[in-house]
């Protein structure tokens, strides 16, 4: 697929990973639906990437009803759908047995609903309308890109909950990618390891250069734009299929 024929939905698409891959995708002709819960950050990011290749649209991914929807506004925003970056998640961090005592029920199920339910909701939306987009080469009808996290491999103490949730996401590329292959669309998964967000710009100085270090080459956090060229990567590669990449820079979480 070609960057510049993209038509693209991204989910957390107004921040972070999410609006750098919008970023990437308007600055070489591709059209953007950003999905986000943020209206601030929201018009903001509109107004910087262009209201001709960028809207923005309010949408929980855990709604079914609200997804749907704003799929099919989108598809008729950006004149067709071939792709869907989802980038959406929380941390939801919390110790199973904490000073408070056990961690709710609701917290962990709140976890998995935003990272794992919401990205499932995203792409099997998204797919229902690939499906009948004209075939490219190799057949190629729409692309489908995950984000999950290296904490799915080894996740660390107080991360049961996201740790379980990213690494449904993994679990279901495989799976998903052979079903949806008889439509020509294939569907991937990054993991990116420990990358510059805007959570990551609250931290001390000297948490975040601890962050860095932790890494063994380069050492240092990852880069938004990073990611976002892989997902071009992706996107432009048809061999690219069922896949999970870590963008970690070999770094292995510790226990804590």
């Amino acid at each position: 697929m070609q960057l510049s024929h993209t038509r693209a939905v991204i989910t957390g698409g107004v921040s972070g990973l999410g609006f750098a891959v919008a970023q990437h995708l308007v600055k070489h002709g591709g059209k953007v639906a950003l999905f986000d819960i943020n209206d601030l950050k929201g018009d903001s990011a509109v107004a910087e990437l262009g209201a001709g290749q960028a809207r923005y649209f309010r949408t929980d991914v855990t709604d079914e009803a609200n997804v749907q929807a704003n799929l099919a506004a989108a598809k008729e925003f950006l004149g067709g759908l071939n792709a869907a970056i989802s980038c959406a998640g929380i941390l939801g961090a919390g110790r199973v047995l904490g000073k408070e005592g056990a961690m709710p029920l609701k917290q962990f199920a709140g976890t998995v609903m935003v990272n794992l339910v919401g990205s499932f909701n995203v792409a099997k939306g998204a797919a229902e309308l690939m499906q009948h987009n004209e075939a490219g080469e190799d057949g190629e009808r729409g692309v489908i890109v995950n984000t999950a996290s290296v904490a799915a491999y080894e996740g660390q103490i107080g991360q049961a909950a996201y740790s379980a949730s990213k690494g449904g996401v993994v679990a279901m590329t495989l799976p998903m990618a052979r079903e949806l292959s008889r439509f020509g669309i294939r569907v991937m998964t990054i993991a990116p390891g420990i990358f510059w967000t805007p959570m990551v710009d609250t931290m001390p100085p000297a948490v975040q250069e601890s962050l860095g270090a932790s890494i063994p080459f380069p050492s240092r956090l990852g880069r938004p734009e990073e990611f976002a060229d892989t997902v071009a990567f992706i996107l432009g590669n048809r061999y690219l299929n069922g896949e999970t990449i870590r963008l970690d820079g070999a770094v292995r979480l510790a226990p804590k």
